[in-house]
């Protein structure tokens, strides 16, 4: 009976462990309610029974309840949205009503609530169809709902999740930032300006309220005679300077310069003197970071193109390569940041912005899902644009040519006049210009005369009889060109017979000039003045096919006619 008893209780005991067992392990592997709500035990108990148009069910429905509400003034029943629990019951009446219509106020002046992206389940559970978010299927028990800025600090409105005691659950705004309001208010209240309009102009017309429709369009014209104002003086100034580069850059920068005082005074206005609503203030906000920085930047690119010029005009001179190889490589290293610049300006533009009006958030996943079909469509419709601007900057880095280098591409002698993000801007030697896009002249096989050094070795070619003196000729060529400036190095010159034929001879010379150009010039003024010599001292060198028509053979001068009338003289002599 003792065995049967202990056995007994051993198996009581096991079962027992069992249960504890699983029941701890099914409390472990669930959500416990303090995950999915905040348990409190009284809720807005000076407010009274909650309206039935109040539907705090979802934090959509939450606050799409309260902003109907706020619409038609019923700011008390609006109250319901909020979480009072820090006020006593007499603040929450007296005081509800009045920080509704505050809030009203802030969401319809803040940044632009589209009540369309809050959660509409109420689990606020994070909903991800890409599956990119490592959160997706978690519930929340507060959520954001707008964050707004003042005074240089961050403020945000959030909802969050309440049950008292066995009632459903309820969003409503977050004690926290109930305490926010005021701060907010100040910032996104009313201007004392609307003070004065009249009420039957308070109502709304749309998006916007009927006074707001009549102010924009003054507002604008009103900021843009200021505009117009600031162009004019820089136009002013820049007529007062004196010629040179400061007066270059500010005729460049009057536009800029108008927009960014634009900016500035439209920021000022909207800051201190007038308050539309969220629609008008977000697309004002959003052109305002768009123009000032695009001022910014011009006026950043106008600075490097004054030291650009400035640089080309006091250090290198005309574009060409008769300039030191250091000089023309800090002319290309400026057209690369230039570049830079730009390319930077527009990437920092773009991301300020989307990051401004937060829509990296909802584009965001947007994007990474149609990931794939973004990446071929860049690839196939920007691939020449994408593959000429990475060629710019590889020849930039690279440099295997440089602002003023002499090239011959496709058969052109031509000047690097400019290397641009899609395109290669060249001058030909007869001042036209050549665009080459820079994918097509890096695919191009090209010659760059000017990438170690300036000098060329040069020769000029003459097709001579074969009775020609070389010796006599050697000596005339090197008198002629060493009274060429651009002839260097005159221990290399050399005159040398190439080849011949049965009735001519070929004789080369050769030429060290300091720079193409100049040595073109030098090989035809040599060539004119050995052509010149021949001519008039020794034309029977000039190569010939002789028919016999006559024994007066006037390639020979003189010497010839003398010898022409001894023949004929034997000839006409009696036997």
């Amino acid at each position: 009976m003792k065995a049967n008893g202990s056995w007994l209780a051993w198996g009581v005991l096991v079962m027992a462990l069992t249960f504890s067992s699983l029941c701890v392990a099914q409390t472990q592997g669930g959500e416990s309610d303090n995950e999915r709500w905040f348990t409190v035990d009284l809720l807005n108990t000076g407010l009274g029974e909650p309206p039935e148009e109040a539907n705090r069910v979802t934090p959509r429905e939450s606050i799409r309840s309260f902003l109907k509400l706020t619409d038609q003034e019923k700011y008390e029943a609006a109250a319901h949205m909020l979480n009072l629990s820090e006020f006593s019951e007499d603040e929450q009446r007296e005081q509800g009503g009045e920080l509704a219509r505050q809030l009203a106020e802030i969401f319809q002046r803040g940044d632009w609530l589209s009540v369309s992206d809050l959660p509409g389940r109420e689990d606020a559970v994070i909903e991800d169809p890409t599956g990119q978010d490592p959160r997706v299927g978690e519930t929340r028990r507060n959520v954001e709902v707008s964050s707004l800025k003042a005074d240089g600090e961050t403020y945000d409105i959030r909802l969050g999740r309440y049950r008292v005691g066995e009632q459903e659950p309820v969003w409503l705004i977050m004690p926290v930032s109930v305490s926010y309001i005021p701060v907010l208010y100040e910032q996104y209240g009313p201007s004392m300006l609307e003070s004065y309009i009249p009420e039957r102009f308070q109502a709304s017309f749309g998006i916007l309220r009927i006074w707001e429709w009549i102010a924009i369009p003054a507002f604008l014209v009103f900021v843009g005679m200021v505009g117009w104002v600031v162009h004019c003086m820089v136009g002013l100034i820049s007529k007062w300077l004196p010629s040179g580069a400061s007066s270059i850059f500010a005729s460049q920068i009057g536009m800029p310069a108008a927009l960014i005082a634009m900016s500035l005074v439209t920021q000022m206005l909207l800051d201190y003197v007038v308050s539309f609503s969220a629609v008008a203030t977000t697309t004002f906000r959003v052109l305002l970071i768009s123009i000032m920085a695009w001022g910014v930047g011009t006026i950043a690119l106008s600075l490097v193109d004054t030291i650009m010029l400035r640089l080309t005009r006091r250090i290198v001179g005309e574009i060409d390569d008769t300039k030191p190889r250091d000089e023309r490589r800090l002319l290309t290293s400026l057209y690369a940041l230039r570049r830079a610049i730009i390319l930077i300006t527009v990437t920092a533009v773009s991301v300020y912005i989307l990051g401004q009006v937060q829509l990296f958030e909802t584009l965001g996943l947007s994007i990474l899902a149609s990931a794939s079909v973004l990446a071929v469509l860049v690839g196939v419709a920007g691939q020449t644009v994408l593959g000429n601007i990475l060629s710019s900057f590889q020849l930039s880095f690279a440099k295997p040519i440089r602002i003023g280098d002499l090239v011959i591409f496709e058969g052109e002698w031509c000047y690097v006049e400019g290397i641009f993000y899609t395109f290669i801007r060249l001058r030909s030697w007869d001042e036209r210009r050549l665009i080459v896009p820079v994918t097509y002249f890096t695919s191009k096989p090209f010659d760059n005369l000017s990438v170690k050094s300036t000098k060329m070795y040069r020769s000029l070619t003459l097709t001579l009889h074969l009775s020609a003196d070389i010796e006599l000729l050697r000596d005339k060529f090197l008198e002629v060109a060493k009274e060429e400036d651009s002839v260097i190095e005159h221990h290399k010159l050399l005159c040398y017979v190439t080849a011949q034929t049965g009735t001519a001879q070929t004789v080369t010379c050769y030429l060290m000039t300091s720079d193409p150009l100049a040595g073109w010039t030098a090989e035809m003024n040599v060539r004119e003045q050995l052509l010149a010599f021949i001519r008039d001292n020794h034309p029977e060198w000039w190569p010939r096919e002789i028919v016999v028509i006559s024994h007066n053979d006037i390639a020979r001068g003189e010497h010839g006619k003398r010898a022409s009338g001894t023949e004929s003289a034997e000839k006409d002599s009696p036997e």
